[in-house]
């Protein structure tokens, strides 16, 4: 074996014992305690599906013995696994057995796992008492929270667990003299911290690990068999096939497939790993350097962790805890995902013009127009096909079928599977290539689509049943994954029998081994995620606990002196610095309990008015970002381990590439027109347009080259062009005020004005609650019912208004009341009242989108400066 053969080796065990310790336990137990673990995983997968399913309920009406697990119990069963497994599948420290499973890890298996399951078989009594613990309440509870903190330890290292001893320190020690004064708070006993922590849903197993436990855990599994069936291979070899001839094609494939990946797939570092194991080897062949090839890998991973509809995982909490529905939000997601990828492929293509590169041989063909679509658009034209597909023929089953919908489209989804596995038969499976070996020539887009067509199946029963049907997510992901599950262990047989290889036997079993495998993988992939929503519920509970909130939110708004872009970059920076080290579901958790909200009350302060979901995903791109951002970037430390670069080197280069996706946050809280908030189908395509436009010029000029290299002046110009494109308001409201102010005093005539649903934009100022002395000044704006007296619709909306003389004061909002908590902050009782200063109605403008016309001259300027100095073809 050659030096290089070694060094390769070696580098590929880095790289599996990372992804190992990150996603599934560094631990390969052997004998009975191995087997256990995997049976252990298995059974965890299995009562997932159970519980997701219909059959609890069967079993109970055909019984007569209540197997039903709710909400709170499934939380419990939930954590109990996820703890025993950490327990068991991670070890404690580096220097312990990886081989075999010590004593020390059975009794803190059994111990993580019994403080849960306490909670199950006590519930009876623990709801008679509730608020006063027992000393076995605090036995249990405190041996949860400690065997909490070793699995995070275990499975996730030592941020996390930092993270969460600070906000248990401050509900502890909030109170001591040694607190600044600005953050101290009362403080809490033992009994109601481990209470509230613990022994309810408020902390531990709150909303976080409900979410979980209900639909994380599903969509995690259907990625899990989607990859063990072979669709990560396919989907890799599938990107190289299409783009591989292109300037740069491998580094054009790699991005491509890990957006795919990102489909799926809950983990950037775990992305990094799939793809880039075949994608950075291939890269660096064609001209990239080991930090180029492991950055353009990085980028496309931790952007799949941003893309619809799993997004990390993260999807499914974003939904819960801003209130918008799952479709809604992929909606929203939507589009900044695809014009942060598009960029990214375009950011390839600059760089592969700057190193002079060419793409891959391609296979030796006729060009006919057949030949042609299934080059660079073959994927948009069957992502549009597939589109058209789901909403227009599964939705016309509706019509046809209205009392036999499921029915129907079971019925055509297999026939569909059968019809697809007839034609993946005729052509020879995709083999694993060796990424490490040469390769002649490119295999042909379309021999390598036909192979794994039906693949495609379980995503369109995903779609057709969120969409169409409007399921919850958890029950699409359960139809999801059956679909997924059948065709992991019939595809093999199936194609067996259609061949006549007579190897159908051999088929059956590693059917039936995929499927196995997939299980576990599933489970042993959930078991960081599992613990983290439950750390994660810690930070959650201490918030609602102390309102620490609150004073992270006084602490940005002071550094910040009440500049609206400085808070921002504050909180993205404070964003950037929280996820570091995090899985994306508890990064997520983290940075939106303590960061959103500050943008929601800061921005008040300012007039900045956005929609919660906004505000949630501007936190959490910043989170995210954290994978490649030095010096922790753990997705950039995976890839140059694959590389052979240097990790630094590599996150800085990968956060470059990155750029990009750290503007668009800033665009879409300004210009919620990108979130597809309240816009038409065909304002949307214009909006989707301008938006690959504006993205694709700030690559240009980040990367210094557009035609030619550019010059400063010319970077200058193309930063400011892209700036117009995305938010040509900016310059309108230099020119033309956008809100005409009323005085306070006409809040009930215009109340009274506004249309059914109506919005009414207002000005509340008032003695702030902490210093009466200080006048604060919050926009709020309200939604009005339907149309009546303006006094009786601002009543029914929980806002009592009072006039004196020329002023309308406003009366303290009863607790539960919509704007309650949004006005908490005023001393209603000072000396000075708190009255509505102003009302602000939208200004009759010209259209925003006339600045673009300057825009676009500028943008012909460079154009023609620069094609004096073209050498070699755009594209």
């Amino acid at each position: 074996m050659s030096v290089e053969d070694d060094t390769r080796r070696n580098k590929d065990v880095d790289v599996d014992m990372m992804v190992a310790v990150v996603e599934t336990g560094a631990r390969t137990a052997a004998g009975a305690a191995g087997k256990f673990i995997l049976a252990l995983a298995f059974v965890w997968s299995c009562f997932q599906i159970y519980i997701a399913s219909d059959v609890p309920y069967v079993l109970t009406e055909v019984t007569g013995v209540n197997v039903v697990f709710n909400n709170q119990e499934a939380r419990q069963f939930h954590l109990a696994f996820a703890l025993a497994l950490a327990m068991l599948a991670y070890p404690l420290f580096k220097t312990s057995p990886r081989n075999r499973v010590p004593l020390y890890d059975w009794v803190l298996a059994i111990l993580g796992a019994s403080s849960c399951l306490y909670l199950f078989v006590f519930k009876e009594e623990i709801a008679n008492r509730a608020g006063l613990p027992t000393t076995a309440d605090l036995v249990f509870s405190i041996m949860g929270m400690v065997s909490l903190g070793i699995a995070v330890y275990r499975s996730l290292g030592l941020p996390l667990v930092i993270v969460a001893s600070v906000f248990v320190f401050y509900v502890f020690f909030g109170h001591a003299s040694f607190m600044p004064d600005a953050i101290q708070w009362k403080g809490a006993s033992l009994g109601k911290a481990m209470w509230h922590y613990w022994m309810q849903s408020e902390g531990v197993f709150g909303v976080a690990l409900g979410v979980s436990a209900s639909m994380i855990f599903l969509f995690v599994l259907f990625g899990s068999l989607l990859e063990k069936a072979g669709a990560g291979n396919y989907f890799i070899k599938l990107a190289f096939a299409l783009l591989g001839h292109l300037r740069g094609g491998p580094a054009k494939a790699a991005v491509v497939a890990s957006a795919l990946s990102g489909l799926y797939s809950g983990s950037s570092i775990a992305n990094v790993v799939t793809t880039g194991t075949f994608t950075i080897p291939l890269m660096k062949r064609t001209g990239f350097s080991p930090e180029k090839a492991g950055a353009v890998e990085v980028a496309s991973s931790t952007n799949g962790q941003l893309t619809p509809p799993v997004m990390g995982a993260a999807a499914f909490l974003i939904s819960e805890f801003t209130g918008i529905s799952y479709p809604e939000l992929i909606k929203h997601a939507f589009l900044p995902a695809v014009i942060s990828y598009i960029a990214l492929v375009y950011i390839v293509h600059l760089e592969a013009l700057k190193l002079g590169l060419e793409g891959m041989k391609r296979p030796t063909v006729t060009a006919t127009l057949a030949r042609r679509l299934s080059g660079v658009l073959f994927g948009f034209i069957a992502m549009c096909v597939l589109a058209a597909v789901v909403y227009y023929g599964l939705g016309w089953i509706k019509v046809v079928f209205p009392n036999l919908t499921f029915a129907a489209a079971a019925i055509i989804c297999l026939a569909a599977y059968v019809i697809l596995a007839i034609i993946a038969s005729r052509h020879p499976d995709l083999e694993m290539d060796d990424p490490n070996a040469p390769i002649e020539e490119l295999p042909k887009a379309w021999d390598v689509a036909v192979t794994g067509f039906y693949f495609l199946l379980p995503i369109v029963i995903l779609i057709w049943c969120i969409l169409i049907e409007r399921l919850s997510p958890t029950t699409s992901a359960y139809w999801a994954t059956i679909s997924m599950l059948t065709i992991v262990l019939t595809q093999r047989p199936l194609k067996a029998a259609l061949r006549a290889s007579g190897e159908m036997g051999a088929a059956w079993k590693q059917g039936f081994r995929d499927f196995i495998d997939g299980m576990i993988s599933g489970a042993r992939s959930m078991i960081g995620i599992g613990v983290a929503t439950g750390a994660a519920g810690i930070i959650v509970g201490t918030v609602s606990l102390t309102g620490a909130h609150q004073v992270v939110g006084e602490f940005v708004e002071f550094l910040s002196g009440g500049n609206l872009m400085l808070m921002l970059f504050l909180v993205a920076v404070m964003s950037l610095i929280l996820g570091m080290g995090l899985p994306t579901t508890a990064n997520y958790i983290v940075v939106s309990s303590l960061m959103a909200p500050v943008i929601v009350t800061v921005g008040a302060q300012s007039g900045l008015i956005v929609p919660l979901v906004a505000v949630h995903l501007f936190v959490f791109y910043f989170g995210i970002l954290a994978d490649d951002t030095p010096p922790v970037g753990l997705a950039a430390f995976a890839a140059a381990a694959i590389s052979g670069g240097d990790p630094i080197r590599t996150g800085i280069q990968g956060f470059s590439y990155d750029i990009r996706t750290a503007l668009l946050p800033f665009l879409f809280i300004f210009n919620t027109e990108l979130l597809l908030i309240d816009v038409g189908p065909v304002k949307a395509v214009f909006i989707f347009v301008i938006g690959v436009t504006a993205m694709m010029l700030f690559a240009a000029a980040t990367q210094g080259y557009f035609l030619a290299r550019s010059r400063i002046w010319e970077t200058a110009a193309l930063l400011l062009v892209a700036f117009t494109l995305f938010r040509p308001g900016f310059w309108l409201d230099y020119v033309q005020a956008p809100y005409v102010d009323r005085p306070g005093s006409d809040l009930v005539q215009l109340a009274g004005q506004v249309e059914d649903g109506g919005t009414l934009r207002m000005v509340v100022s008032g003695p702030d609650f902490d210093d009466p002395d200080q006048i604060e000044d919050l926009t709020l704006v309200i939604e009005l019912g339907p149309k009546a007296d303006g006094t009786d619709r601002l009543f029914k909306i929980g806002l009592t208004v009072m006039e004196d003389g020329d002023k309308t004061v406003l009366e303290e909002p009863l607790p539960g009341t919509p704007y309650f908590t949004q006005l908490q902050g005023y001393d209603y009782y000072a000396d000075e009242s708190v009255v509505v200063s102003k009302v602000q109605l939208p200004a009759e403008r010209m259209p925003k989108e006339v600045f673009y016309i300057p825009a676009l001259l500028l943008l012909g300027l460079v154009i023609l400066m620069q094609r004096r100095r073209q050498t070699v073809p755009a594209f």
